[in-house]
């Protein structure tokens, strides 16, 4: 009879964790969505938004497998956990110099792109700075970059400070914490910053 009564209890169990599994299935594929769909750094308010709770506990529990299943796959892509909970979808740094040609619009030219990694390498840098670097060319490049939102320019004195903006921080998937940024900058970066210190 002990049998009889014990097995409603062990069938409801089983039911509550096959529900329990398809719900994390669910918002693991859900999460995964739009962190591809976004391009971009998404925090844990928009991810739960997403997952439609309001337990910022359970969202991160459902990123960190996420993340763990992309380590264990060894795939081109990698989700990365930042700082202020923000998470991303990105392809690992070591393939994108094999598939960088099949961009169809590239962000930045060469010229603005070395500007711009100038800058959020010294950030705040004077402008004045950045131009006697840089040459005369690049007073084209900041007016650009500053269009495009990728930086700020702040009166600091007599001079103009530049610096990144939290959209630079977004687009790129870095840190939004400056000293953070730039050794993720010179881990890309390698030699190139060290060659750009030089000039």
């Amino acid at each position: 009879m002990e049998k009889n009564k014990r097995q409603p209890n062990e069938t409801n169990k089983l039911g509550q964790n096959t529900n329990l599994e398809k719900k994390i299935k669910k918002d693991k594929v859900l999460a995964e969505a739009a962190l591809y769909v976004a391009g971009r750094p998404l925090d844990l308010k928009e991810l739960c938004s997403v997952l439609n709770t309001r337990s910022k506990e359970k969202t991160k529990k459902i990123v960190k497998i996420l993340i763990e299943e992309y380590r264990s796959k060894r795939t081109a892509l990698e989700i990365i956990s930042l700082k202020d909970e923000r998470y991303v979808l990105q392809l690992k740094a070591e393939f994108t110099p094999l598939v960088k040609k099949l961009v169809n619009r590239p962000l930045l030219s060469l010229g603005p792109l070395k500007t711009l990694s100038y800058i959020a390498f010294r950030q705040p840098i004077s402008q004045k700075r950045v131009i006697d670097v840089r040459g005369q060319h690049a007073y084209g490049h900041v007016k650009t970059l500053r269009e495009m939102g990728l930086i700020i320019a702040e009166r600091s004195g007599r001079s103009i400070a530049l610096k990144t903006t939290d959209y630079f921080a977004d687009y790129f998937g870095l840190t939004l914490e400056t000293a953070s940024m730039k050794r993720e900058l010179r881990r890309i970066f390698g030699t190139g910053l060290k060659e750009e210190k030089q000039q």
